[in-house]
């Protein structure tokens, strides 16, 4: 008779998530996606690319150097939430792409790099956990009809900067 964690089940939703591609979704990086464990934790996904490019502070001289700066900003927002509309605990997602791929995690934010369409990979990470409250922060309005007619949530890259 064959042993199963509670995280290797065959057929569970961790088990096709490991079988999508070896890093857990299409088009992740090594950090990859880890489902499971935060049910009923929201999952904010942050759209970097389309949030650094919203903020005309220089960013298309230092891409790394502006999601870095970025990612950095969203580090308290796992443990504060973003009152009164996100309650904590959030767990936090920086999708990166192109240059900013090399943009590290840091505690309070998993950093998911795109090898192709960070979009895409903002879509998956939505479709992974439908039962779950997404939010996704980005202002491309084709990404927020792909993702809202997944159940996401979207607001635009102010929403992080208003609370």
């Amino acid at each position: 008779m064959a042993r199963h964690g509670r995280q290797g089940l065959p057929g569970s939703r961790r088990d096709k998530l490991r079988r999508l591609a070896p890093s857990g979704l299409p088009g992740c990086g090594r950090i990859g996606w880890q489902a499971g464990g935060m049910n009923g934790t929201p999952l904010l996904i942050v759209d970097a690319a389309n949030v650094v490019g919203s903020r005309p502070d220089g960013w298309w001289r230092d891409r790394v150097g502006a999601t870095t700066r970025l990612r950095d900003s969203l580090t308290g927002l796992s443990d504060s939430g973003v009152p009164p509309e996100l309650p904590p605990p959030v767990e936090v997602v920086l999708v990166v792409e192109g240059a900013a791929r090399g943009v590290p995690a840091v505690s309070g934010v998993r950093v998911v790099a795109a090898q192709r369409s960070g979009d895409d990979v903002v879509v998956d990470l939505v479709a992974a956990e439908p039962q779950r409250r997404r939010v996704v922060i980005t202002a491309d309005r084709e990404l927020r009809e792909r993702v809202i007619r997944r159940g996401a949530e979207v607001r635009g890259p102010r929403w992080l900067t208003s609370y």
